[in-house]
C-alpha cells in the first residue's frame, strides 16, 4: 500500500479503489501537485507511478499530461475541451420543448424547417446532437417540467422536512374526491372526503363524507368531528393552534373563518399550487387511494396514462352508507393499527396519546354554537313561529314566548332546521324546524317540475338542479338539504300544471270537417271526420259544405252540422 504525497489518496496494489468519476475529478489536483514537485526539482518516477495507480491510468499518460501546457482553471487533463461552435440549448429550444411537450424529434423537425426557410438556408442540429445537448444543458427537473408541467418538475425537487412538533400544534385540512363510483339514490357519483390531520402524529382527527360537491358545511361537520373527544369521535380531539389550508373557498368562507376565530385557531392560507407545503394531508390522500379505495368496486382511476380501465360487466356499486362505513373503518385502522415509519413502531393514536401536551377542549354545546352561521337580523316570535327565509319554523319551546326578539343561527344549506337564541341575552332557546314540511313524494314531484321547466327554458340543467347533500361523520343514508314546505310544494306544482299547455290541449274534442266530395281522401282520414248535412239549396249561390249553419242558428266553422 502506498500513499501519494500531497494528494491524500491510498493506492491498493496497482489500481485505485476510487470510482471513475472521483478519479477523473482528481486529475487536475494530481497533475498540479506533480508540476509543483517538478518545479522544486523533487519529481521522481515513483511519484508518477503512484499518481497513475491512483488515477487509474498508465504512467505514460501521466507523463503526457505533464508535457502538455499547464492546466488552467476548470480544465481537466484528458478531457476534450468544448468547441466554440458546439450546439447549446437556447431560449428558442426551451420554448419549442415546452410547445411540443418535450418531444425532441418534433423540436428537431421544427428547427430544420426554420433553417430551410432562411435566406440563405441555415443548418439545424441533428437529432443525436439535440438529444446530447438537452441532456447536458438541462437538468432532469427542467426536462420533466418542459414535458409535463410544474407538477412533473416538482418530483425532481428537494424539499425540507418540518419538525414534527407536538400534538394539536398544527393540523392540515383538505377536500379530496374519491376515485370510486358510489350509488347515491340510484345515481353513480364520486363522493368527496373532507378531513383534518394532526401533523405531529399523522392522526386523522375528523372526517366528513359528502355525496355531492363539498361546501363550508362539509368543513364545519369535519371540524366538529375533529374537535369533539366523546364517542364516536374520540379519544383524539381538542383545539389546534393552527390549521393549514390551500386557498379553498370553502375553508376561507366567512362562516368557517368566524368558527376558527371564535375557537382562537390561526388559519394559515398557503399559496396556490403548493401541495408540498401541506405534505401530511397530501400523503394521506395518496395513502387512502392506494391502500383502500383501489380495491373497492367502482374504482375509476386509470392504471397508467393512455390506457382506459374497463369496468367489469355487472359490477355492483357500493351504496353511500356502505361506502361511508368502510371508509370510517379504514380511518379507525389507520389511527389504531397502522405503524408509520416516522413514528418508531407506534400507531398514530398511540403517538397522540403518549404526547404530554395539554389538550384544549370545547363542550358540544359551545362547539355547535361556534360552527353556525348568523345573518345578523333580529326576528320576533309570532303565533306562527319564527319567520326565516320566507318559511315558518316552530319548536315546542316557543309556547308562551310570542313577541320575544330572537336571533337565528343555522348550518349552511340545512334549511330544515335552525337554532334560535335570545336577542337580548344571547341565551340558547332551542331548535326549530320547518312548519308543515312537505312529504318526500311532494318534494320529488317539485323537483320533476323544476327539471321540466329548466329543459324548456334551455338553461344549464346541471347548475339549476345541483342537489346538495349533508356531510356525514357516521354511516347513514344520503340526506338532501333542500327543505320544502307543503304549501310551497303545492304552489309550485300548481304553477307547473298551468304552464304545461300540452296537458290542457284536447285535440279530439271537435273532429275536423269532411273535405269536399271531389277530393281524393284516404279512407283512414275520412273515418276521423264528422258527418255533414248541408242546409243550403242546390241552386242557391254559395251552397255546399262551406256555407252550412248549425241547427240552433249559429254558424259553424268549416260548415255542416251533425
Amino acid at each position: 500500500m502506498e500513499v501519494f504525497p500531497g494528494v491524500g489518496c491510498v493506492v491498493v496494489g496497482e489500481r485505485s479503489a476510487l470510482p471513475e468519476a472521483a478519479r477523473v475529478g482528481m486529475r487536475g489536483a494530481a497533475v498540479g501537485r506533480l508540476l509543483e514537485l517538478r518545479a522544486a526539482g523533487r519529481l521522481t518516477a515513483g511519484h508518477v507511478r503512484v499518481a497513475a495507480g491512483s488515477l487509474g491510468v498508465s504512467e505514460r499518460t501521466v507523463w503526457r499530461w505533464l508535457a502538455a501546457p499547464g492546466p488552467g482553471p476548470g480544465v481537466v487533463p484528458g478531457v476534450r475541451l468544448a468547441r466554440a461552435d458546439r450546439f447549446v440549448v437556447t431560449d428558442e429550444v426551451r420554448a419549442l420543448l415546452a410547445l411540443w411537450g418535450g418531444n425532441v424529434a418534433a423540436v428537431q423537425r421544427e428547427l430544420a424547417g426554420r433553417a430551410a426557410g432562411q435566406s440563405p438556408p441555415g443548418t439545424a442540429p441533428s437529432l443525436t446532437t439535440l438529444h446530447r445537448a438537452i441532456r447536458r444543458d438541462l437538468s432532469a427537473g427542467e426536462r420533466a417540467g418542459l414535458a409535463g408541467g410544474e407538477r412533473e418538475a416538482r418530483k425532481h425537487d428537494v424539499f425540507l422536512a418540518r419538525p414534527r412538533g407536538w400534538r394539536n400544534q398544527v393540523w392540515e385540512a383538505d377536500h379530496v374526491q374519491a376515485p370510486v363510483l358510489v350509488d347515491v339514490e340510484g345515481v353513480a357519483r364520486r363522493p368527496w372526503v373532507t378531513w383534518f390531520v394532526d401533523c405531529a402524529t399523522n392522526t386523522v382527527m375528523g372526517v366528513a363524507v359528502t355525496p355531492g360537491s363539498p361546501s363550508r358545511e362539509s368543513v364545519l361537520a369535519a371540524l366538529r368531528a375533529a374537535v369533539l373527544r366523546e364517542e364516536p369521535f374520540g379519544p383524539q380531539g381538542g383545539l389546534p393552534e393552527r390549521v393549514r389550508v390551500d386557498r379553498g373557498k370553502d375553508f376561507l368562507s366567512k362562516t368557517v373563518a368566524a368558527a376558527f376565530g371564535a375557537l382562537v385557531v390561526e388559519v394559515e392560507d398557503l399559496p396556490a399550487y403548493t401541495p408540498h407545503l401541506k405534505g401530511t394531508v397530501e400523503g394521506l390522500n395518496r395513502a387512502v387511494e392506494s391502500m383502500f379505495l383501489a380495491a373497492l368496486p367502482g374504482y375509476v382511476r386509470q392504471p397508467r396514462p393512455g390506457r382506459r380501465r374497463a369496468r367489469p360487466k355487472g359490477e355492483v356499486l357500493l351504496g353511500f352508507e356502505d361506502f361511508t362505513a368502510r371508509l370510517l373503518g379504514w380511518v379507525e385502522w389507520w389511527n389504531t393499527c397502522h405503524l408509520p415509519r416516522p413514528l418508531d413502531g407506534r400507531s398514530p393514536l398511540q403517538a397522540w396519546e403518549a404526547d404530554p401536551t395539554p389538550v384544549r377542549e370545547v363542550s358540544p354545546e359551545e362547539l355547535w354554537t361556534f360552527t353556525l352561521e348568523d345573518d345578523g337580523r333580529i326576528r320576533v316570535v309570532s303565533t306562527r313561529g319564527v319567520r326565516f327565509r320566507r318559511r315558518d319554523y316552530v319548536g315546542p319551546w316557543m309556547t308562551g314566548l310570542a313577541g320575544t326578539g330572537v336571533r337565528v343561527r343555522f348550518m349552511p344549506h340545512h334549511d330544515h332546521r335552525i337554532e334560535v337564541f335570545d336577542a337580548a341575552t344571547g341565551r340558547y332557546l332551542g331548535p326549530a324546524t320547518v312548519a308543515d314540511e312537505a312529504s318526500p313524494e311532494q318534494i320529488t314531484a317539485v323537483r320533476t317540475a323544476r327539471a321540466t321547466r329548466s329543459r324548456r327554458l334551455r338553461k344549464d340543467l346541471a347548475a339549476a338542479q345541483r342537489e346538495r347533500y349533508a356531510a356525514v361523520t357516521r354511516p347513514g343514508k344520503p340526506e338532501r338539504l333542500d327543505a320544502v314546505s307543503t304549501m310551497e310544494a303545492a304552489a309550485e306544482l300548481a304553477v307547473a300544471d298551468r304552464a304545461d299547455l300540452s296537458r290542457l290541449a284536447l285535440p279530439d274534442l271537435i273532429p275536423p270537417a269532411a273535405p269536399p266530395s271531389d277530393w281524393r281522401t284516404p279512407a283512414s282520414l275520412a273515418a276521423r271526420t264528422r258527418p255533414q248535412t248541408s242546409l243550403a239549396s242546390d241552386d242557391e249561390p254559395g251552397g255546399g259544405p262551406a256555407a252550412g249553419v248549425s241547427g240552433d242558428g249559429d254558424g259553424a266553422a268549416g260548415g255542416g252540422v251533425r
